[in-house]
C-alpha cells in the first residue's frame, strides 16, 4: 500500500457517472421492452397456483434490467480503459482488469439469454443448470474464482504456500460453482411479487457498495476495488430503475432473464470479495445477501419436510406464506424491505469487527432467523389435503 489512500470524495466523483447511467437507461428501456412485449404478446398469463397475478403482465423486463446493467459496465470500461497509458497512469487513477470486466459482460448477456429462453421457451432445470455452469466456465477463463479455496484455506489456519497453483484452482472451481449457481437460484426464487427482487436487491446492492468502498478506502485503485464498485453501482442502478414499472400493480416482470442476471453479479461480488484474502469480507457479503439465502433454504427444507420434489415450484417461500395468510402484497414486499435492509446492515456492520466477534454475531442473526421462521410456523407440517389443493396444476 502506498502513503496515498483513496479519498471518499474521489470515489464519489469518479463513480457517480455509473449509477446515474445504468438507472436512466434501465428506466428509459422498461417501457420500450414492456410496450414491444405487448406488441407481440409476450407476457406471463396468471394460473390458481404460482402465478395469481389477475391479468396477463408483460414479460421482458430482464431485457430493459441487463440494458441498464450493461450500460453501466461498458461505461466503467471506457472510462477506466487507459491500458495504452500504463506507463504514464499515476497510482491514484482508476485501473480496471479489462478481460475480466469484457469476461463479466460477456456472461451478464450469456445468462440474460438463457433466462429469456426460459422465459419464451421454458428451458428444462436441467438446462438451466447446464448453461449457469457454462457461464461460470466463462468466469473461470477470465481469472475469476480460479482461487477461491484460498480464503476458506487461510481462515482455518493452513498455510496455502506449499500447494501447487493447480491443486489451488482444482479445489476452488467446486466452491465457485457452488456459489454462482446457489445465486442464481436464490435470486429467481426470491421474484415472486410484484417489485419484491428489484426492491430487495436495490438493498442488497447498496450493501454490496458500502462493503466496497469500505475497502476501496484503503487501496490505490486496485482493479478488484474498481471492478467491486462498479457492479454494485451497476446492479443498484439497473434494479432501481426497473423498479416504478415493477411495483404493485406491476406493469413488467423481470422474469427470468432479470433475476439470474441480478443472481450472477451477486455471485460476482461475493467472489471479488473472496479476493480481498480476509474472511470477514466473505461473510459481510454473504450476509448482505441473506434473505434470498434465507429463503431458498426454508423452501427446500420446506419442500422435504413434507416430501415434495425439491425442484418443483410451490408456495413455500415466505413471502408466499404471508399472502396465502391474507396479508396484503404490498405489506409484505414492504416486509421483505426491512428484512433486506436487516441483513444489509448486520452485514456492512459485522466488517468493522474482529473475525472472532463476527463469528459471535452470525449464530445470533440465524438464531433470530430461526426462531422467526418457528413462530409463524413456515416449515410445519402439511395435511394431504392442503397439499393436493396446493399441489401445481396439470400441464
Amino acid at each position: 500500500m502506498s502513503e496515498h489512500n483513496t479519498t471518499f470524495a474521489e470515489i464519489l466523483h469518479t463513480y457517480w457517472p455509473i449509477l446515474v447511467c445504468s438507472f436512466l437507461v434501465s428506466f428509459v428501456a422498461t417501457p420500450i421492452c414492456r410496450a414491444y412485449a405487448l406488441r407481440k404478446r409476450i407476457v406471463d398469463r396468471p394460473d390458481d397456483f404460482l402465478k395469481p397475478h389477475k391479468k396477463p403482465v408483460p414479460y421482458l423486463g430482464g431485457v430493459a434490467i441487463f440494458c441498464g446493467w450493461a450500460a453501466g459496465v461498458l461505461l466503467a470500461i471506457a472510462l477506466f480503459d487507459r491500458a495504452s497509458e500504463e506507463a504514464a497512469r499515476p497510482r491514484t487513477t482508476p485501473t480496471m482488469d479489462m478481460t475480466m470486466m469484457l469476461g463479466i459482460f460477456i456472461a451478464g448477456l450469456a445468462i440474460m439469454v438463457l433466462g429469456l429462453f426460459d422465459d419464451l421457451r421454458k428451458a428444462s432445470p436441467i438446462a438451466k443448470l447446464a448453461g449457469t455452469v457454462a457461464i461460470t466456465v466463462v468466469l473461470i477463463l477470465v481469472g475469476l474464482g480460479t482461487d477461491t479455496i484460498l480464503i476458506v484455506l487461510r481462515s482455518t489456519g493452513i498455510s496455502p504456500l506449499g500447494f501447487e497453483p493447480w491443486v489451488i484452482f482444482t479445489y476452488s472451481i467446486p466452491l465457485t460453482l457452488f456459489i454462482t449457481i446457489g445465486a442464481c437460484n436464490a435470486t429467481n426464487l426470491i421474484d415472486g411479487l410484484d417489485g419484491l427482487c428489484s426492491g430487495v436487491f436495490g438493498i442488497i446492492a447498496a450493501g454490496f457498495l458500502v462493503l466496497s468502498v469500505h475497502l476501496h478506502l484503503w487501496h490505490d485503485w486496485h482493479p478488484w476495488d474498481v471492478q467491486r464498485v462498479t457492479l454494485s453501482l451497476a446492479m443498484m442502478g439497473a434494479a432501481l430503475g426497473f423498479l416504478p414499472f415493477n411495483r404493485s400493480p406491476a406493469k413488467i416482470f423481470m422474469g427470468d432473464a432479470g433475476s439470474m442476471l441480478l443472481g450472477l453479479n451477486a455471485a460476482i461480488l461475493i467472489l471479488l470479495f473472496t479476493k480481498s484474502g480476509a474472511i470477514r469480507w466473505l461473510l459481510g457479503s454473504l450476509m448482505v445477501f441473506g434473505l434470498p439465502l434465507a429463503d431458498i433454504v426454508l423452501t427446500l427444507v420446506r419442500r422435504w419436510r413434507n416430501q415434495r420434489p425439491l425442484m418443483q415450484g410451490d408456495r413455500s417461500h415466505f413471502y408466499d406464506q404471508l399472502v396465502d395468510r391474507g396479508w396484503p402484497v404490498k405489506r409484505v414486499v414492504g416486509i421483505s424491505y426491512v428484512l433486506a435492509a436487516f441483513f444489509a446492515v448486520m452485514g456492512c456492520v459485522s466488517i468493522t469487527l474482529r473475525t472472532r466477534y463476527i463469528l459471535l454475531v452470525y449464530p445470533l442473526v440465524i438464531a433470530i432467523v430461526v426462531l422467526l421462521i418457528a413462530k409463524f410456523k413456515m416449515v410445519r407440517l402439511e395435511s394431504p389435503r392442503a397439499t393436493d389443493s396446493r399441489s401445481p396444476p396439470a400441464p
